[in-house]
Formats: structure tokens, C-alpha cells, sequence
């Protein structure tokens, strides 16, 4: 029993020693710039909306938390697909359809379309339908 719990602390230690670090996301680039001075959180969102549109996309906020994104809509959004394979982004029903019935959907528009509820169709059938905020 007791050789069981060191094995168990061993192993814990171990993998704690193995985990890295989450990498620093943009927002947090915002928030140490925004720290700086308001004429820096300025420049830094300004350069962030020309990236944005530059590479063809816009700025906004998206699911429960409001978080701002540069949302690039996708070049095969709306052609016919049976799979993900078949589009950029995710292959969706139009409607809704019963899991595991044979259906195509529309290859999905942009990034915002990963929040709210939706149904992917993979190999030719439908999938459960999810939620996400």
C-alpha cells in the first residue's frame, strides 16, 4: 500500500516536472502594452486593425467573453462539402439533421461560426450537435 502512494507522488512529480508553461496569448501583449501608457495601447491596436485587414479580415468580438479577434472569412466559404477534408474550415449542416444520417452541409464562413450551436457533417454523415459561448 505504501510503496503504491510513492509510486503515485513519484509519478505526480514527474509530470509536473514534464508541463510547460501556456504561451502568452496576444490579449496578454495588449494588456502589458496597455500598462505602458494609453498613446502605447493606442499604437498597439491601431498596428493590430491594420494587420487584420491586411490580411483581408476584421476585428471582432466574439463569444461569451467579448474577446476581439481578426476574423479572415474563408475562400471556399459555402461550396457543398460532405467532409472537413472538403472545406478550409469546418463542414456544417444548413439544417438540422439526425447524428449519423447521411447529409452535406456548407463549408463554414469564418471563425466566428465556432461559437453558437452548430452541426458538423463528417464523412457524409451528421454529427451531434454543440454549443459553445
Amino acid at each position: 500500500m505504501r510503496l503504491r502512494f510513492l509510486a503515485s507522488v513519484a509519478f505526480g512529480a514527474l509530470l509536473a516536472a514534464c508541463s510547460s508553461a501556456p504561451p502568452v496569448s496576444d490579449d496578454a501583449g495588449a494588456a502589458a502594452t496597455a500598462a505602458g501608457s494609453p498613446e502605447a495601447a493606442a499604437a498597439y491596436e491601431e498596428a493590430r486593425d491594420v494587420d487584420c485587414r491586411a490580411a483581408g479580415g476584421t476585428l471582432q468580438p466574439l463569444g461569451r467573453l467579448q474577446r476581439v479577434q481578426c476574423v479572415i472569412p474563408y475562400a471556399d466559404a459555402g461550396k457543398s462539402c460532405s467532409s472537413k477534408s472538403d472545406c478550409s474550415g469546418q463542414c456544417l449542416a444548413s439544417a438540422e439533421v439526425t447524428a449519423g444520417a447521411v447529409a452535406t452541409g456548407t463549408c463554414q464562413r469564418d471563425v466566428s461560426e465556432n461559437f453558437g450551436c452548430r452541426q458538423r457533417i463528417d464523412g457524409g454523415k451528421a454529427q451531434g450537435t454543440i454549443c459553445v459561448d
